[in-house]
């Protein structure tokens, strides 16, 4: 970054007008429910304070503990709702057992929309997000569904998440095609311990005309240097959503060897910048110019003021190499393929074409 952002530094989401801040707030922590969450008074705490200081933009889901997470939200948003961004997502089962309690099909869509609206305590969601990818639901079924419910007025604008990138394409291609709403959000994991997404999703966002909002920017918190090789001995194979925080970045596949080696990285060019690993880790999502707007998953106030301090951050030139030296992943074919000098001087014919802009 050159200049240094607010959460007022809005920016706009996707191929959309819809104004957002750079640093959005989930609400996965909000609630007690999964066994480490923060309780009520604490999320209200978080919230209150993102607001405060001109935060717009909350993401959260209908199986968010349990439910939990989008009735708090309603209940803090309820004397603020015209002026922010509510996202919530539908597909994960609220009814074990129910096989159509989940997936991505419209049964499932519009009862959770209408259950979502009931939990948040409002007539419209702004941004409705597929959660994830159910490999068995028809795209048309889908798109046209999300149609009417914008056509409807229960949802304003359309997103997705954790799906391939060749299906996320195609939808948006047989959208505009048809004349369906668009997606415009496009939410994913990204961080400096997960950057396979450079391959082809956030390429294909940038070409399609989504925002892209990472989640688990921290890396479920390996980043911030709260784990070390000690911690690698958690066991990923008996960790789930409700275990402690250790097993779920364990389960997530986010603590591991090379993701802790990143994090010794981080760590060394947070001393030198005077900063904290949270903020250098952040700050370097915020580099790429597809991302939007990275979703904080803090669990309390004290968390979420120095994640904030990510927009504070300046990164020097050195500092973003050694970066992404420590992190960079193999884009894999065809992207080292087409990109080899033989390869493109026999494309271009030697002759000197600039890049598109």
């Amino acid at each position: 970054m050159t200049h240094k952002l607010t959460l007022e530094s809005y920016r706009l989401l996707g191929r959309s007008g819809l104004r957002v801040s750079p640093l959005s707030l989930g609400s996965m922590t909000f609630g007690a429910d999964w066994g480490w969450g923060a309780d009520d008074a604490e999320s209200r705490r978080i919230f209150d304070a993102y607001v405060d200081r001109g935060g717009n933009f909350i993401d959260t889901a209908n199986r968010y503990t349990d439910g939990t997470a989008e009735r708090l939200l309603g209940e803090f948003a309820r004397d603020k709702r015209e002026r922010l961004v509510l996202a919530t997502k539908y597909t994960l089962a609220m009814r074990p057992g129910d096989p159509n309690s989940g997936g991505n099909h419209r049964k499932n869509m519009v009862r959770s929309v209408e259950d979502s609206l009931k939990r948040l305590g409002t007539d419209y969601i702004d941004l409705l997000y597929l959660h994830v990818w159910d490999s068995t639901t028809p795209v048309e079924e889908v798109l046209r569904a999300m149609d009417d419910l914008v056509s409807q007025g229960k949802v304003i604008y359309l997103g997705i998440s954790d799906t391939p990138a060749w299906q996320v394409s195609r939808m948006q291609a047989i959208a505009d095609l048809r004349g369906w709403s668009p997606l415009i959000a496009l939410q994913i994991e990204y961080s400096l311990a997960q950057r396979t997404v450079e391959r082809d999703l956030i390429p294909m966002a940038a070409e399609m005309g989504l925002g892209v909002l990472p989640w688990s920017p921290l890396a479920s918190g390996v980043l911030t240097g709260k784990y070390s090789r000690a911690d690698l001995t958690a066991s990923a194979a008996s960790a789930d959503i409700t275990g402690s925080r250790r097993d779920v970045a364990a389960a997530n596949g986010s603590l591991t060897e090379q993701s802790l080696a990143i994090a010794d990285v981080v760590a060394e060019v947070a001393r030198e910048a005077g900063r904290t690993p949270a903020q250098v880790a952040l700050a370097w999502t915020l580099l790429n110019p597809q991302v939007v707007s990275p979703i904080l998953g803090a669990r309390t106030l004290a968390q979420l003021e120095d994640n904030l301090g990510a927009l504070d951050v300046v990164l020097t030139e050195a500092q973003r190499q050694r970066l992404d030296a420590a992190s960079a992943v193999e884009l894999g074919f065809p992207h080292d393929f087409v990109l080899r000098p033989s390869i493109r001087q026999i494309i271009s014919g030697g002759a000197e074409i600039a890049p598109r802009r």
